[in-house]
């Protein structure tokens, strides 16, 4: 703040504090409406803030009992609750174990009666490959003979036809 603006703040404020002091003095008569207007305000007040600490402490205690007596019912309707579902757990782990050993001996049955047909069709169809296996041998072994025939006679017979067909004697 500059020295200029300072000297006209610090005027200003001499020249209000002269004016209040230049005011005639108040008369004890108009202090009285002020006095009882604020005796008024303060006694409202005052009663305000016993009727709102009393219904305070009123709801404070209907909340306190409200809660007390939910969580009484909260409690033993949860351990009910527990009860129940305890009983229901064991009814079902009952039933489910019953369940999977009777799955589990169908499963071992099935199993067994699954293997010993896999086991006899392996051997019959292992049987038939054998001999399969051996017919197709001795056929491959003969095959030789018979391919040699059949390239010779058919040799001879194209040799024929190719004849026929130059000399015009075809049947």
């Amino acid at each position: 703040m500059t020295f200029a603006t300072f000297r006209i703040a610090l005027t200003t404020m001499l020249g209000a504090a002269a004016f209040t002091l230049s005011l005639p003095a108040a008369h004890a008569e108009e202090q009285g409406p002020v006095n009882r207007a604020w005796n008024n305000t303060r006694q409202a007040t005052d009663t305000a803030w016993d009727k709102t600490k009393n219904g305070s402490e009123k709801a404070w205690d209907k909340t306190k009992e409200g809660t007390n007596n939910a969580w009484d019912k909260t409690k033993n309707g949860t351990e009910k609750t527990w009860d129940k579902t305890k009983d229901g757990t064991d009814r079902a782990w009952d039933k489910t174990k019953n369940g999977t050993e009777k799955t589990w001996d169908k499963t071992k049955d099935g199993t067994s009666n699954a293997w010993d047909k896999t086991k006899s069709g392996t051997e019959k169809a292992w049987d038939k490959t054998k001999e399969g296996t051996s017919d197709a041998a001795k056929s491959t072994k003969n095959w030789g003979k018979r391919t040699g025939k059949a390239i010779g006679n058919w040799g001879d017979k194209a040799g024929k036809d190719i004849s026929n067909t130059f000399s015009g004697d075809s049947k």
